[in-house]
């Protein structure tokens, strides 16, 4: 609605998992980094976690991108809570491409998986799983199992890297299963922005799209800041609304005002939150 008057390209504030409007902040890259070698040493797992809407996500997405060939199947499940046998059905058609007969027991499925992953072991290639919202893996009874997959291997090495993503609780449940704990090769814990990453963020996204001109001036930049925390998932609500609100205002430049007017109509008072 609003690109044409902005000059943009695209929705520069979308949740999109378009790779050009991935912010590589330290944070983000720090982790993204340390997930890559876990995957392309092949190791067993890795956890990454983090308070909701910082991104977690698409840092996973990125890391999928970036793989070579040789890293493959990969799956991304964004976790469904239901019982161990009907997860692990569920696994080995993502990873097979293969339906299973209704009824299938834990016993087949593991079976399924390790036959598939070692036929692709023995091709040179090896698997990754990223499993989102861990979180919920513990109420879901999950746990044990993703430690059977993480006893799958071909040659000493394991048949897939297992990424766990979730919430930071995440990590407390995963260190409450020590024989789990104990094969994570790496925990990553995503933090917010600062003051000046999320100036940096926004400048980057609106590039990303097309963006010719500065739209947010420096004020609104601290005041986005203030309002959303750094957390990036208020901030691309927060200035997209911005957006929406200065084209039907038609403004040419939004500022601290604009900002602090938007929140409060739009977006609504947020609890105050602890600094990061």
């Amino acid at each position: 609605m609003y690109q044409s008057y902005w000059q943009l390209d695209a929705r520069p504030f979308d949740h999109s998992a378009d790779a050009r409007f991935y912010y590589p902040g330290p944070t983000h890259q720090a982790a993204l980094l340390k997930l890559r070698y876990v995957v392309e040493a092949r190791r067993g797992a890795a956890l990454l976690a983090g308070e909701s809407g910082l991104g977690k996500t698409l840092v996973v997405q990125t890391l999928l991108r970036q793989l070579g060939d040789s890293l493959r199947p990969r799956v991304h499940l964004v976790f469904p809570q239901m019982p161990a046998e009907q997860w692990l059905a569920y696994l080995a058609v993502e990873l097979t491409g293969a339906t299973a007969a209704s009824g299938t027991t834990i016993d087949h499925s593991l079976r399924r998986i390790e036959q598939h992953l070692t036929e692709g072991a023995k091709a040179g290639r090896h698997a990754v799983i990223a499993i989102d919202e861990a979180q919920l893996l513990q109420s879901a009874h999950l746990l044990e199992t993703i430690r059977l997959l993480l006893n799958l291997e071909y040659n000493a090495l394991p048949l897939a890297t297992i990424l766990l993503v979730g919430q930071t609780g995440a990590a407390i449940d995963v260190a409450r299963s020590p024989q789990l704990d104990e094969r994570l090769a790496v925990k990553c814990l995503l933090a917010r922005l600062t003051q000046e990453e999320t100036a940096a963020y926004v400048r980057h996204r609106l590039t990303a799209a097309g963006a010719k001109q500065p739209i947010f001036d420096d004020s609104a930049l601290d005041e986005i800041y203030k309002l959303t925390h750094g957390i990036p998932r208020r901030i691309n609500r927060l200035c997209d609304l911005a957006l929406l609100v200065g084209y039907g205002e038609e403004l040419h430049v939004l500022g601290r005002s604009q900002m602090a007017a938007i929140h409060e109509e739009l977006v609504g008072a947020s609890p105050t939150l602890a600094a990061a």
